[in-house]
């Protein structure tokens, strides 16, 4: 299980290494995409809080991310946190999501990232419930759940 040490480690000293990379050029992702989720996972954009179709969803699954379909999370660590994203407690297994130190608007945060193709999730913050209190913010453009696919 991740701590918030862990994840400041990884932001400062570098990721674990994915399983795979995907890459494409911008013209591929825009073809790809939505104009909203190339906003979201390529700009490194926000939804507007309780706007995301995952928001209230707690089927079970996997959440992938939308751009290249690596799993992310699962259903199983999917909680309502209030904040009008999807929260989740863990990553799907440790080299799911890349983690970048994000200094934008005056704060210090976790930006977390899709660590096979790159693309903008959300944040990680250390107030997220027990064991793990870690809460994964993320948006819900930038996933996609594969609805009875929990490991």
């Amino acid at each position: 299980m991740l701590t918030w040490k862990e994840v400041i480690s990884f932001s400062v000293k570098g990721n674990p290494t994915p399983d795979k990379r995907v890459e494409k050029t911008e013209v591929e992702w825009r073809t790809q995409l939505t104009s909203e989720q190339f906003r979201i996972t390529r700009q490194k954009g926000t939804e507007r809080p309780h706007s995301g179709a995952l928001c209230r969803t707690h089927d079970e699954g996997k959440y992938n991310c939308v751009c290249c379909d690596a799993a992310l999370f699962d259903s199983t660590i999917k909680f309502s946190s209030g904040t009008g994203w999807p929260s989740f407690t863990q990553p799907i297994k440790e080299n799911a999501i890349k983690y970048e130190r994000d200094t934008a608007f005056g704060m210090v945060r976790v930006e977390v990232m899709c660590n096979t193709c790159d693309a903008h999730l959300g944040h990680v913050f250390p107030d997220g419930p027990k064991p793990s209190g870690l809460r994964y913010c993320i948006n819900s453009e930038s996933m996609v759940i594969e609805r009875g696919a929990d490991e």
